[in-house]
Parts: C-alpha cells; structure tokens; sequence
C-alpha cells in the first residue's frame, strides 16, 4: 500500500478536510492523453515511478489501459547526499506543455517538432537535503532526469543510480551484451560491439556478465519499448544496463572500473568507482527516455535527439552528408597505399559519390605529403578525403598510427588546422575506451574542435552517440555495432549477419546513425558470403549513417548491372521523413525514406524461409518507379518498372532483399 497523500497525487482525487476541498494536482500525462506517468514514494519510503498507456490501435484492446512499466525504483545517492531511501516529495509543480521544433541533417527526419508535458518533483531526504527529479511525457514517449542544486550539498559527486525499468513477466527483449573492460583485440573493450541476444525472455542473463548497452529493446503485451539516455554534455558518465532486483527488472548501472580514466591522456591515478562524475554547484544527469508504442510508433520516434542539446552555435556550410568508398573494409591494411587510394579516389568519382576513406598507418604508409597530393587529386574530381586517427593514450595496446595525438586541445588544434590546410574534409578516430565520464569530454572536445577546424567526425570503436549528432552537426556518424568488418574476420560472423542487421535496425540504429560500412556484391576472401546482393543493396537505404562508407571495391561493383549502380549513383545523402511498413526485430523490415518528392523502400528477410510481402505504397502520392530485387541466383538482380498506386506483392527468399525508387 502506497502512502495515503500519494495515493492522492497518483490518482488525482479531491482530498476533503475540516469542511474545506483541495484540489491534488492532477495526473501527469502526454499532449494525447494515451501515456501516464505517475509519481510516487513506496511504503519503504523510496522513490518510484509507473507508466501507462491506453491501447487504441488494436481492434481488440481498443481503449483499453496497460500497464507498460510497473512501478520501478528511481534514486539517487551522492557521496554526500542519499536520495535512494526515507525519502519524500515536497511539492510538485504545475504541468507545463513543452515545446521545440529543430532540424537535423543526420538522421531519419529533418524537421522535427516536440511537445511534451513537463512536471518537476522536489523530493528530500531525512537530513532535508533536496533533489528535483523532472519527467517529460511526450506522446512518444517518456524522459526523465535528476538535477541536484542544494548548496547544503557542498560535495555533490557521483556514487550510484537506482533507476530501474521493470516489465512483465512474460515480456520478451532484444539486448546486446555490454562486453568486459579492457579485453578484446588489443584491450580496446568496450566498444559496443557484440552480438544481440535475440526475442529472449527478460531476466535472460547477460552473456558477458556486465549487463547490455543502449539502445535496449523490449516487447511487453502490445506494447515495444526502447529504453535508452540523451542530453550528454560531457560531465556525467555513459551508463547501461544490468539485471535489477528480479528477474524482470532492469537498473541502471555505471561504467566498469577499468573504463574510469582521470585524463585523456590515460593516466588511472585513483580511480573513481563513480565514473569521474562529480560536480561542486550543479548536478543534472542526462535525460533517461523510455520510448514506447506500436513498433510503427516506435520506429518514427525522434525521442533520442528531441531531448538531446541544441546545436552548437558555428558555421554550418562545411557540413555535408554522403556516401565514401573504402578500401580497407575488403582489402585491409596493404591496400593503405598511394596507388590504390588513387584507384578509390577515381571509383567514388565515377560513383557520384562525395568522398574517399583512407584507414590506418596512412601517416607510415604515405605520408602528410603524399596524402596532399592525394587531397588536391580528389577536389579535381569533386571528392573529400577522410582520414584515420587512433584516440587512445595509454588505455588499450592498439598500434595502429597516427596515434595520440589528439589527446589534448593543444595537441588537436595544431593537429586539426594542419588536415584543414591541407584540405582534409573530417576524420575517422578509433579505439576509445569505455563509457567513463572523461571519456565522453573527451568525446565531445574532439567534437568542438574539430568543428572550429570544419572537420566532419567519425568515431569508432566507441559508445552510443546518444544525440550528439544533433548537439554537433559535424558528427556523421558513430561504429558501436559489431559491423560488417567482422563478418570479413570469421565466418561465424558472417552466418549471422542477415538476423543481427534485422535487429540492428530496430535498436542501435534507432535513434543515432550507425557506420556499419554496408554492402558488397563480390567475393569476400577466405569467407563464404551468406546474403544475397539484393540483401547488401537494401542496407544502402535502410540504415542510417550521416555519411555511409560502402564496403565495395571497383571489382565486385563492376559485377553489378548499370542500373544497381546508378541506383546508388543517384542515392541521396539525406532524408527528410521516415515510414515504418512492416517488419519484427531479428526476422524481417520494410521501411520507407523521403528525399525531396521521392520516396526510397526497402526491405529485408533475415528469415530461414520464403518471406511473401504484400505492400501498400499508397502513402508516396501518384508516383511511378522501379523495383531492383533478386535475379535467378543469389549474386544476380532484376528490375522491374511499378507505380505507387498498385499494391505490390514480393516475394523474398532469405537473406534477400529489395530497393524501390518511386518520383
């Protein structure tokens, strides 16, 4: 039984007393009434929340209230202040309607407006010490986050969170395992880069033992959930989940240990179990978002950079996203050469696309000259040079040069005006080192001054993004998924590539771009491919990446009919809206993209048998277009004239896929 006086708050009554009627606030819910959040303190006086959502789109739970996130612990403890027990609420304030409306040019929509109702709690502790805890309901979803201002607190640093998210029973989740600290190739773990545990029951254990990372999915009655942070500002840690007091409960937790460094430049000093978060005025976590809905709801939401920070402020005109060729994806390190990156340079010409990647050791193999004469080649053919940077100091062994030398601002402005001088368009920095709190200044440094030099940003190796592609514009994109590399080393990888792109989509590529490094129609050495080349052309419109590094070679792309290759000649770099079709996490997507008039499908079966597809393209307007799907085998394509009038049946074999182009 709950405390009488929340109670009240909760549900909203009109509380008599002595002959006079006082009004509680009322219940906070989103713009559209469907989500519910209430706010309460346990008969164990500690903080809780619960979410609800009225169902109105099946036609046998119409109107009907589910409870989507029974109540769940919030806290928070500081090393010298407790919120995670004998606790109260104070006050509540009015709810206020909140509102914004941004562009974004990495992502799945461009304009964008958010309304949600906003509510804060002043919640204290025994000694009187006080905390604010805000939620915002939106009709997408909630957010929430702690801020702690009480002077009385002189030390406000970091110990734990017991945020939590608890489901039913019986609900199902889509995780990918946080791997253990300092292991892997070169101890360059974590990197967010393992395979997802697929439609398992919740309380599933954790294959590597640390819990899962963001974006972490979840199925509950009709209801799909996406739990995930945002509004990183680089003074709190990144955090991910691990298994909560029951089995079907989820808390938040910290980075590990061996991912807490004092310094960039990776010296350990004391650690600090907290992550390094520690303020001495102000402590504001990041958002916490629940994104929830019908998988079509779900999949449209921009809940991952509407709470995210606002653009920083500066010049805008070097930003352009697009599509790269890249040799090292097939060829590796050998392949880091003058004359082949001279060959990639004259391939991305030929391929209308924007830019050339050129990977690891270029500083050894080629040289800052070199690489000019190779950046001066490029501009005559329109095309941008990216170059690879190693980001570690001393926290992983990794080799590969030009390595630390971005560690510090000093260090990055003499490195970064050297690559604008020359004519070097952005970089890829790779290998970092967890998810502690100065590991994500760090991230966020580079980020500012690679701007101030009009450098576009790749990271690797690395965390979730979490909006940051909003916050800063230059950010193109993010790895932190097992991509398509790995499917070159083992063929292991490569078995299971088909089902771990299925769900990728549906989570980690959800809100943030994903640099997977898509598609190859030839051979792979030493591997035997198992997708069909309709299936590696349908990731060219199906994940988002603010530049997409195609993983394709003059070689095999040469294999390929003229009209696949001018289907990518003509792909746009950017997208103005989304529209989920169909699909289920790990089996199967169909989702639609706009660019201008023109509307881009795609679809995928990741499936072991026949997929029959029956679409309804109506939604594009009076369009007519094209359909490239597979040929007689798995290597080859058709292509077939449609319009968006005719609902089109496909059928897709597994691992195939299709791209539809309607104008």
């Amino acid at each position: 039984m709950k405390k009488i006086g929340n109670i009240l708050i909760a549900l909203g009554l009109v509380l008599s007393v002595a002959g006079c009627s006082k009004k509680v606030p009322e219940v906070l819910t989103s713009p559209d009434k469907q989500l519910r959040v209430n706010v309460f303190v346990t008969e164990q006086n500690t903080l809780a929340y619960s979410i609800d959502r009225t169902v109105h789109e099946s036609s046998v739970h119409n109107g009907t209230v589910q409870t989507v996130i029974p109540a769940s612990p919030l806290g928070l403890q500081l090393s010298a202040a407790d919120f995670t027990g004998n606790v109260k609420i104070d006050s509540q304030s009015a709810i206020a309607l909140v509102s914004d409306s941004y562009q974004i040019r990495v992502g799945k929509k461009r304009d964008i407006h958010y309304s949600a109702n906003e509510q804060s709690f002043v919640v204290s502790n025994n000694q009187q010490q006080k905390m604010t805890l805000t939620f915002r309901v939106s009709n997408e979803g909630v957010a929430f986050r702690y801020s702690v201002t009480d002077s009385s607190i002189a030390d406000k640093q970091f110990v734990k969170e017991t945020t939590s998210f608890t489901f039913a029973t019986d609900a199902k989740a889509w995780l990918q395992p946080m791997s253990v600290a300092q292991t892997g190739w070169s101890n360059t773990n974590p990197s967010y880069e393992e395979h997802y545990q697929i439609d398992v029951p919740v309380g599933t254990e954790a294959k590597l033992g640390q819990g899962w990372v963001f974006p972490a999915l979840f199925k509950t009655g009709e209801q799909w959930v996406v739990i995930s942070e945002t509004g990183m500002d680089g003074s709190w840690h990144g955090s991910h989940l691990q298994q909560g007091s029951s089995a079907n409960q989820y808390a938040l937790a910290a980075p590990q240990a061996q991912e807490i460094f004092i310094s960039q430049s990776g010296e350990k000093g004391a650690l600090l179990a907290s992550g390094n978060t520690n303020s001495k005025n102000e402590l504001v976590s990041p958002w916490r978002i629940i994104t929830l809905g019908s998988l079509a709801q779900v999949m449209a939401s921009t809940l991952g950079t509407d709470l995210a920070l606002p653009a920083i402020t500066h010049d805008q005109n070097f930003i352009k996203p697009g599509h790269s060729s890249w040799s090292w994806a097939v060829l590796k390190d050998d392949s880091v050469n003058y004359d082949t990156q001279k060959q990639f340079i004259n391939y991305a010409a030929d391929m209308h696309w924007d830019y050339i990647l050129i990977d690891v050791e270029w500083d050894k193999r080629i040289g800052y000259e070199k690489i000019k004469e190779l950046v001066d080649y490029a501009a005559q053919k329109n095309i941008g040079v990216l170059v690879w940077y190693n980001s570690s100091g001393a926290w992983n062994e990794s080799p590969y040069t030009p390595k630390s030398q971005l560690l510090t601002h000093e260090q990055r402005s003499a490195e970064f005006a050297r690559l604008h001088d020359m004519g070097v368009k952005g970089v890829k920095i790779d290998f970092f080192g967890g998810d502690g709190q100065s590991f994500m200044a760090y991230y966020l440094d580079i980020l500012q001054d690679a701007a101030q030099h009009q450098l576009l940003v790749n990271f690797h190796g690395a965390t979730l993004p979490r909006g940051w592609q909003r916050t800063y514009p230059n950010l193109m994109t993010m790895e932190s998924i097992k991509g398509f590399e790995f499917t070159t080393f083992t063929q292991a990888d490569q078995d299971s590539v088909a089902q771990h792109v299925a769900t990728a989509l549906f989570a980690r590529n959800l809100f943030d771009p994903m640099d997977f490094t898509p598609m190859v129609f030839g051979d792979i050495p030493n591997i035997k491919r198992v997708t069909e080349n309709s299936f590696e052309l349908a990731e060219s419109v199906l994940m988002i990446s603010g530049i997409q590094h195609f993983a394709e070679i003059p070689e095999g792309m040469a294999t390929v009919p003229d009209y696949v290759k001018n289907f990518l000649r003509e792909l746009p770099g950017e997208w103005d809206d989304v529209k989920f079709i169909d699909g289920y996490p790990g089996k199967f997507a169909v989702i639609a993209r706009k660019a201008g008039d023109a509307w881009y499908v795609a679809g995928i079966n990741a499936e072991t048998e026949n997929k029959n597809l029956t679409l309804d393209l109506s939604f594009a307007g009076d369009k007519k277009g094209f359909l490239i799907g597979s040929g007689d085998t798995e290597r080859s394509f058709l292509q077939r004239d449609i319009d968006s009038k005719t609902a089109q049946t496909i059928s897709l074999k597994p691992n195939a896929g299709f791209v539809i182009v309607l104008k």
